[in-house]
Formats: structure tokens, sequence, C-alpha cells
């Protein structure tokens, strides 16, 4: 037996990290949490400051009596979990059980932490071990006291007095708050009617012939321009048609664009969302095995720091690759806003740049597309700037009244770090060398009504953006927030990757701003946050915060339990007719997600399923195909023949060429 038991959360990361250290050391893995508050008990007690009632899960006892027995026969122990707050308190619970469980009751042991699993970041960690840190320890408790207070109690209340199988959380609960008020931002919008005049011009010069360029009216006689129906919109046209055009005033400058800051965890998942329509739960399973193979430093940060050995070897690889001009004379620094990140923390960056993910030891295209993104975030940020040249042209037309049309547009002048991050401009038209004074011919005018639109709904990468704006939950609460909104049918997707409320998100969401407005109002969840901080910092104790939170909730509860009536959901109405009865088919919410009942319930109890139609056929049936969810809420492609056809696929189906493979066969 090793006299060094190396114990961290998962055998990836086991596995990785037997690559730096000895055979003197033994490496096992504790499979995540060895312990946590009890399944269908409250486990706090609250008239003990707070003090959290833990127990071993049924399915980890044996594996814990084994870890326990191996730890016992070791000389020392080397608790290598995360470097974050949670990670300690696996530490801790670690160190708790094995005191617990085995014979020696006070073992020896070390705290290493690392934020990348590289020889040097391990070697550099096991030669300088600390203590558990106890206050990160009780900053975590705390969270999960808060979380179980509030939840224990908000849950069973919503299930008799809005729906069962509903649950509340404090951040949950604040994230499903703003896509319901979003919604109904969208819902009280009104529309106002406006008219968007363009010319089509181009200069008379015989060089310049074939140059056209749009140009956008902005004033009429020294006003704005504000176009509100056909008819004003039709007079200015008009007018336009017979006016004479010039260039007034042809302005340039250069526009420098500096390179976004590497990723945190928040920005990670929002540009892997943007880009390839991951969701936040799927990227961070993805940055998980990344990290846990050594690929990438700690993907759960809120900091943009990078150490001066990354940045050193970004530069060697940029003047490598690139040359000399796509070097910054000194190193970019990055800070970011937030008072409360961890500037401590790294952002998240490759281990060693000099691997691109065509080299990648983890197989799937999806690794390499996530690890492609960090590695070309990582370089961009330490790259020269770009620099655009924005150009533009006022242009005067003379009528019976005097107008002022603007075009602008740009062109990279030296592409600096868009030459590894692929950024696009905006505005994509290049303007011709027309000159100030100078007469333009006007090709055509376009007219086109607009109505004023409303706030746009969120998708996950914006509600995340949200959520981190108004100081709400942490880099590691982020995607399970947004996953128990799916699970829960809060929220549901819609056309364009948006985010929309269901009617009972918006059910529970009215509840509980009704009886516990401060639970979901954002101020006091981002307060929470702070406090839990304080704690992080050794500034404030878990027990008197919990109790300051809990003597004003817990009366609540019990007045919102005896004096509250039960909430009404709305179905959804449809066109569609019940063949059983006549009366209108409407959806409903079940545990799986919708489903279509008849509106004479429970005289009818006519139901069916409801599935989004795709327009595609079925290659093995030709029946239709249609997005179905499994009972976890995950999405997939399936037959409407099913049972008879069990036709399914977790992509989206490449009809064409199944139907070639079909007829070449």
């Amino acid at each position: 037996m090793s006299k060094n038991l190396v114990i961290v959360e998962s055998p990836t990361k086991a596995r990785t990290l037997g690559q730096f250290l000895g055979k003197d050391f033994q490496i096992t893995a504790s499979m995540g949490h060895v312990r946590d508050l009890p399944r269908g008990e409250f486990g706090v007690d609250v008239e003990h400051d707070f003090k959290p009632q833990y127990v071993i899960p049924k399915e980890k006892i044996k594996a814990v009596n084994n870890l326990a027995k191996v730890a016992a026969q070791a000389d020392l122990l080397w608790l290598a979990t995360d470097l974050d707050r949670e990670g300690e308190a696996i530490a801790w619970n670690l160190l708790e059980v094995i005191k617990q469980k085995g014979k020696v009751k006070n073992p020896n042991y070390k705290r290493v932490v690392f934020h990348e699993i590289t020889e040097e970041a391990i070697s550099e960690a096991f030669a300088s071990p600390r203590d558990i840190d106890g206050e990160l320890v009780e900053a975590q408790q705390a969270r999960r006291v808060l979380d179980r207070l509030v939840g224990y109690k908000l849950s069973p209340l919503l299930w008799k007095k809005v729906k069962s199988g509903l649950s509340a959380g404090r951040v949950q609960s604040s994230a499903l708050r703003l896509v319901v008020a979003r919604e109904r931002e969208i819902d009280a919008f009104k529309p106002v009617e406006y008219w968007q005049v363009a010319a089509i011009l181009e200069s008379k010069r015989e060089n310049l012939k074939g140059e056209k360029f749009n140009a956008f009216l902005i004033k009429i006689d020294d006003q704005k321009a504000e176009i509100k129906n056909k008819g004003e919109s039709d007079e200015v046209v008009n007018d336009l048609e017979k006016a004479k055009y010039a260039a007034s005033e042809v302005s340039s400058k250069d526009a420098v664009k500096n390179p976004s800051a590497p990723f945190t965890t928040s920005t990670l998942q929002q540009t892997a969302a943007t880009k390839f329509g991951f969701a936040p739960k799927r990227t961070m399973r993805i940055a998980q095995d990344l990290y846990e193979n050594g690929l990438i430093t700690y993907m759960r940060t809120d900091s943009v720091n990078l150490s001066m050995s990354a940045i050193t070897s970004a530069r060697k690889l940029i003047k490598e690759k690139f040359g000399q001009k796509y070097l910054p004379s000194i190193p970019r620094v990055y800070k970011v806003k937030s008072r409360l990140a961890q500037e401590a923390h790294e952002a998240i960056r490759p281990t060693k740049i000099t691997v691109n993910s065509s080299q990648l030891t983890v197989h799937g295209a999806d690794h390499n597309k996530l690890y492609d993104l960090i590695w070309r975030r990582m370089v961009a940020c330490q790259m020269e700037a770009a620099v655009v040249v924005e150009k533009t042209v006022l242009v005067c037309a003379m009528g019976n009244k005097t107008y002022l049309l603007k075009a602008a547009g740009q062109k990279v002048k030296f592409d600096g770090w868009y030459k590894v991050y692929q950024k696009i401009p905006l505005k994509e038209q290049v303007l011709p060398e027309v000159e100030t004074g100078e007469d333009l011919r006007l090709d055509k005018l376009n007219c086109e009504q607009k109505f004023t639109e409303p706030p746009p709904r969120y998708t996950e990468a914006t509600l995340i953006k949200e959520l981190e704006k108004n100081g709400i939950g942490r880099p590691s609460t982020y995607a399970p927030t947004i996953s128990t909104l799916y699970e829960r049918n809060y929220i549901e997707k819609l056309e364009d990757k948006k985010i929309g409320p269901t009617p009972i998100g918006t059910t529970t969401v009215d509840f509980l701003v009704k009886h516990f407005g401060k639970i979901v109002d954002l101020s006091f969840t981002a307060e929470m946050e702070d406090d839990l901080d304080l704690i992080a910092q050794g500034q404030e104790k878990m027990a008197p915060l919990m109790k300051k939170f809990w003597d004003e909730f817990e009366p609540q509860v019990a007045k919102v339990l005896d004096e509250a009536e039960k909430m009404k959901i709305e179905p959804e109405e449809t066109d569609e007719k019940c063949e059983k009865c006549g009366k209108p088919m409407v959806i409903r919410y079940g545990r799986f997600g919708k489903f279509m009942a008849c509106s004479g319930f429970p005289e009818c109890k006519n139901t069916k399923a409801l599935n989004a139609e795709t327009g595609l056929t079925c290659p093995d049936c030709g029946g239709n195909i249609v997005i179905k969810k499994t009972r976890r809420g995950r999405t997939f492609w399936g037959c409407s023949n099913y049972p008879n056809c069990k036709y399914a696929s977790w992509t989206k189906p490449n009809v064409e060429s199944k139907k070639k493979e079909s007829a070449s066969a």
C-alpha cells in the first residue's frame, strides 16, 4: 500500500494526474460528493446555528467504506479536489467521512489545489500544500443551507398552491422572473409605424461608374426624419425623385478594435450557445472533460486573469505563426469589472498553446469545437488590435425641401486579431472614393414600412449575461439553473433559440412575487451572493446570516400556507376540436411536458401527444418526422408513426442522404 494516497473527484482526473506523480502515489476518485443533506428530510438544525445534518447517500456507502479503508492504510492523504468552494467542501467532507469510517481519527492530510493539470502546476501544488480553508467550506455550506431553507419550504407550498411537482429556488426563481418579466414587456409593447427611405446613389465620374452605395434619409429641413405613414413617405419619395444630389461631406477615420478578454465561465457559455447552439449544461460537460484531460485550465471561473507564463507562450506562438506585426509591443492584461471576481484564479485557456484542436487526445466533434474556440480566444486576446477604416458620406438632396442622407461603410485596414478569431465587421459596405461637393446620380429609391420592435426574448446566452450583470448566482450555477427551469417546464425553447415562459412558469412567478417578493427580488438575490462572498473572505459568519433570513422567511411561509388561495394555470387554447366530444382542445402541461387535452375535462378525458412538426419525411417508413422529448427533457427527432416505426435520432436526420443510400442499395 502506498504511503501517499491522493483523492480527486473523477477517474479521468485521476488518470491525468497519474501521468505526473510517481509510483509512490496512489490516486483514487471519490466520484464527486461523498455526503450531502438528506433526501426527503429538512436536514438543517435551525435551533443550533443552522448546522447541516449530512448523510452518505445509499448508493455511495460501499464506495465511501472502501475509500475510508484505503485511507486508513496510508501515511499521508493528499486532498486534490477542485479549487473552488465546492471543491473545498468536498475535500472537507472527505476528511470527515474518513475520520468517521476509518480507524485513524486524525489522519495526516495535506490540501493541494491547481488550476490546470500539467506537470508544472502539479509539481508546484504538491510542493506547497496547505490546510483546508474553513472559510471557503463555511461559504459553501451557507449556500447549501440557504438553498435548502428556501427549496424545502417553498417547493411543497407550490405543490399545494400552484401545481404538484414544482420547485422553487433562490437563483432559479429570480432567473424565471427575468424571463416572465421580459415576456410581459413584449406583450405590453405597442408597435409604432415608421418608414425608412434609402437612396441608391453613384458618382457621375466615369472611373467610379457602377460603384453604387446606399444612403439613408436622416434629416428633412434640419429636423430628424420621422416618416409616420405611407402618405408622408409617398410625398418624400416624390420630392426625392426630382431632387439634385451632392456629397456634402466625406469623412474617414481609423477605428481601433481591441480583442475581447479570455473566456470566463459565463462568456464561454454565452459564446458556445451563440456559435454552436450548445446548451450551458452541454458546454460545461465538454469543458469538464477538457479540463480533466489536462487540456484547459479550470472551467469554473469569473476571472480574466492570465499567468505570465501563459501570456509568454501565447506571444511566442503569435510571433512564430503570424509574424511580428501581429504582436503588441507589451502583453495585454485584462481586469474583470465585477468586484466579486476571484482574480487569484485564471481565465479559461489551453494549458499548452502549441496544441491545436487537430491534436486533441479527447475525441469528439464537440470537444474539438469548444477547444478550438478557447484556443482562438486565448491567442486573439494577446494579438495586435485590428484597424478598421470607418467612412461616412453625408449626401445633400435639394428638392422642395432640403434632405440629408447618410452612408456609412467600413473596411479592414489591418486584420490583427481578426486573423484568428474571425470577427466580421458589422457594416460591410465599402463606399466609393467620392469627394466632398461632388454631384451624384440617383439610381433608385427604396421605401420600406417598418415598426418599432419590443425588447427581444432571452436566449440561453443572453439570460446568462443578464444573471451575471445582476449578480445572480455564480459561475457554477448558471448551467444547472437553466436546466432546472426546462426540467420543471417553467420555460421552453421557441424559434431562433429564444426562451419563453410556459403558463406554469408565469403562474409560479406570479405566486412568488405576490407572497415572497423579496425571495425573487433581483437585488436581494444579489445581496445574498455578496453575503456568501463575505463568508468566504472571513468577514461574516453563516449562523447570524441564516438566522436573519429564517426569522423573516419561516413565518411568511406559514401565513401563506394558511391564507393564500390556490392559483389556477390557464391552459393554452388551440383551434383543434376534440374528436370524441367536439369541444376545443387545449394545451396542458404534465410531468413530461406539453400535451393536448380536451377542454371538457373531467367529463371528457381525451388526450393526445403534442409533437412539433418538422416537414421532414421519415427515412424508414415515409411518415412525418416530429420533434419529441425524453422524460429527462432531451430533444430528439422521431417518427410520428411510433410504435409501428421506431425511427429516432438525437440529431436532425439527413433525409436526402438516407434516400440516396436507399436508392443506391
